[in-house]
């Protein structure tokens, strides 16, 4: 008799999550889509960074850059636009960690990349989740009426992103380290009349180091092999991406395309990558 009514409470439940107010949600009897049981993700801790002191660092250079998630290799941080069982992108990552208070955005009008300014939540949820005008006819009248219908920014909007790192020579090591500080998700605007493309609008900046822990959590598709999957933080601090430099500190605090344009543009990134490259071999002579 016992076993009946446990039998009858399961299958109640069970109805119960697979039909909430008319939405299908995860069944939790359903049957595990592995045949083993994936923990390591689970258990996972970010890689802890070399201890550093201020005196073993006899030369840093502060560098922001891009990354474009459209690029062959970026393509694990972009997929998939829309969540499955396993993973989720890089965006929706970001979006579940602020929405569960684990991760903090940081904005100021002039957006404020010292994360001096910390976004309330409400703040982030209305500029994630905005309000546009649409007209729709009215079905008494035959009138066009406009109404207001919520637009929610959706992770195929965000095609790049923005990353500010320091790189510096560790002379207690003796070698050339570079730690990520930030990280911005850029979304794609459009003209709302016309519907012309006019650039990336960055949203918000994370602090990285906070990030870690959570990214940690999160794994990404590997092309070779699906039981040795990285997670975003491996992504970052193995530097399994590609990008190009927009920005290098300098005396004016102006970015690249400010006195470069076009092919002169990608040029002088590519000088400062190169330059980066020559200083952590100019500290040796052989």
């Amino acid at each position: 008799m016992r076993g009946l009514r446990e039998c009858l409470l399961t299958a109640i439940a069970a109805i119960a999550f697979m039909n909430v107010d008319g939405q299908t949600v995860l069944n939790p009897t359903a049957p595990y889509d592995s045949p083993y049981l994936k923990e390591h993700i689970n258990q996972r801790k970010p890689i802890v960074y070399t201890y550093l002191r201020e005196a073993d660092v006899m030369w840093s250079k502060r560098i922001w850059r891009v990354i474009d998630c459209r690029e062959k290799i970026n393509l694990p941080i972009y997929y998939p636009t829309s969540p499955i069982q396993n993973r989720k992108s890089l965006f929706d990552v970001i979006r579940s960690g602020i929405e569960s208070g684990e991760l903090h955005a940081y904005d100021r009008p002039a957006l404020d990349d010292e994360f001096q300014y910390e976004m309330p939540l409400s703040l982030v949820k209305a500029k994630l989740n905005t309000m546009d005008t649409q007209l729709t006819q009215n079905i008494n009248t035959g009138a066009m009426d406009t109404v207001l219908v919520p637009v929610s920014i959706e992770s195929a909007a965000i095609t790049q992103f923005w990353v500010k790192e320091d790189w510096f020579f560790d002379k207690q090591r003796s070698v050339m380290d570079v730690r990520i500080i930030g990280i911005a998700p850029m979304r794609e605007k459009y003209d709302k009349m016309t519907g012309e493309y006019r650039g990336y609008e960055p949203l918000f900046w994370l602090y990285f180091p906070e990030c870690r822990p959570y990214f940690v959590q999160f794994e990404v598709f590997n092309r070779q092999n699906d039981a040795e999957r990285r997670t975003f933080d491996d992504i970052f601090h193995k530097r399994l991406f590609s990008s190009y430099i927009r920005k290098e500190s300098n005396v004016y605090d102006r970015v690249v395309v400010e006195y470069a344009k076009n092919i002169d543009a990608l040029l002088e990134s590519e000088r400062i990558k190169n330059d980066l490259f020559l200083m952590e071999h100019d500290m040796w002579h052989f």
